[in-house]
C-alpha cells in the first residue's frame, strides 16, 4: 500500500514537470511571435541619418549622430568625413572654438605626410584657419597656413594656401604682405586665381587718398584745423569756437584778476583742447580707414572667386571679415 503511494506521488511530479515545461515553452513561443523584429543599425542608414540632419541644419543633432558613426563603424571609409563634417557642424552653428578642436582632431589622426593631398585633412587646415578669422584672430590664421605650405609638397594647395594669405593681410590692409603671397602662387596657377587682374586692380592702391595723422594733430595747434584736414567740417567748426570761447573766457577773467574763475575756465579748456588734437588724430586713422574698406570691398567684387572646400563638393566663399 505504501509503496502504491510513493509511485503515485512520483508519477505526479514527474506529470507536473512535464505540464509545467510545455506551458512555459507555449507561453515563450507566444509572446517570441507578438514580439517586434530587432532593429539592426548598419553603416548605411547611420551616415545617412547624420546627413539627413546635417542637411536640414539640425546640426546638433548631426554631430551626436556622425560620432554615433564613428563610434559603431570605426573602420568604415567613411569615418574621415564624418569626423570633417562635425567640425563643419560646429562650425555652421557657430561653435568655432569646438570646431577648431574637431578639425584639429582629424588632422593629428590622419596627417600623413607622403600622402597629404587635397582631402578632408587638407580641408580641415584651410578651415581650422577659416574658424580663425570668424573669431576675429588673424595671426593663428597665418600661423596654421603657413604650416599647411612646409608640410604639403602638393603644389596646388601650396598655392590655395598662398591665394588665402594673401587675402588676410588684404583685410589688414598690409599691402606689400597681400603682394609677396600672391607673388608666391606658381606659374600654372596664375590663370587659376586671374593674378593678372588681382594685381593690376591691386596696384590702384596707390592711388587711395590718405591724411596724415601726425599732419592732423599738428595742425590742430589752431583748434579746429586739423578736423578741416581730415574733411570734417562741422568738428571742424565746434572745436574752434568752442575752443577760442574758452580761451577768451580765460583771458578775460585774468585780465579781470578773477584768477579762480580763470583757472577752473584754463583747466578745462585743457581738458577740451586735448580733445581737439587727439579726435582730430584719430580722424585721420579713421578717415584712412574708410577708404581703405572702400578700395578692398571693390576688390573683392572686381576679382575675388570662390574657393572649394565645402560640403558635397559645395563651395564656401572664403570669408576674412575681421576687425582691425
Amino acid at each position: 500500500m505504501l509503496k502504491s503511494k510513493t509511485v503515485c506521488a512520483k508519477n505526479f511530479f514527474i506529470y507536473f514537470h512535464i505540464v509545467s515545461l510545455t506551458i512555459i515553452t507555449i507561453f515563450f513561443q507566444h509572446s517570441q511571435s507578438f514580439a517586434e523584429p530587432a532593429f539592426l543599425i548598419d553603416s548605411d542608414k547611420q551616415f545617412d541619418f547624420a546627413e539627413y540632419y546635417f542637411s536640414t541644419g539640425e546640426y546638433f543633432r548631426a554631430i551626436d549622430e556622425y560620432k554615433r558613426f564613428i563610434y559603431l563603424f570605426p573602420q568604415d571609409e567613411r569615418v574621415k568625413p564624418a569626423m570633417y563634417n562635425v567640425g563643419l557642424s560646429f562650425y555652421k552653428s557657430r561653435r568655432l572654438r569646438e570646431a577648431i578642436n574637431s578639425f584639429k582632431t582629424l588632422i593629428d589622426k590622419y596627417y600623413n605626410a607622403d600622402l597629404f593631398i587635397l582631402d578632408f585633412t587638407t580641408k580641415a587646415y584651410f578651415m581650422v584657419s577659416e574658424c580663425y578669422l570668424k573669431l576675429n584672430e588673424p595671426g593663428p590664421a597665418v600661423i596654421n597656413l603657413n604650416n599647411l605650405i612646409k608640410l604639403t609638397a602638393d603644389l596646388n594647395i601650396q598655392d590655395e594656401a598662398y591665394y588665402r594669405l594673401g587675402w588676410i593681410f588684404l583685410e589688414t590692409a598690409s599691402w606689400d604682405n597681400a603682394r609677396l603671397y600672391f607673388g608666391k602662387i606658381s606659374i600654372q596657377n596664375k590663370n587659376k586665381y586671374e593674378l593678372q587682374r588681382l594685381s593690376a586692380e591691386l596696384d590702384k592702391e596707390r592711388l587711395i587718398t590718405r591724411k596724415n595723422p601726425a599732419l592732423a594733430g599738428t595742425l590742430s595747434i589752431i583748434p579746429g584745423a586739423g578736423y578741416l584736414y581730415c574733411g570734417r567740417y562741422k568738428d571742424a567748426i565746434i572745436a574752434f569756437l568752442l575752443n577760442g570761447g574758452l580761451i577768451y573766457a580765460a583771458y578775460e577773467s585774468f585780465d579781470n584778476d578773477l584768477i579762480a574763475l580763470g583757472g577752473i575756465i584754463t583747466f578745462f579748456e585743457l581738458g577740451f583742447y586735448s580733445g581737439n588734437i587727439y579726435g582730430a588724430i584719430a580722424g585721420a586713422h579713421k578717415y584712412n580707414k574708410m577708404k581703405n574698406k572702400q578700395f578692398l570691398d571693390k576688390l573683392k567684387e572686381n576679382t575675388k572667386i570662390g574657393l572649394s572646400y565645402g560640403h558635397k563638393n559645395k563651395d564656401i566663399l572664403l570669408s576674412l571679415r575681421f576687425a582691425f
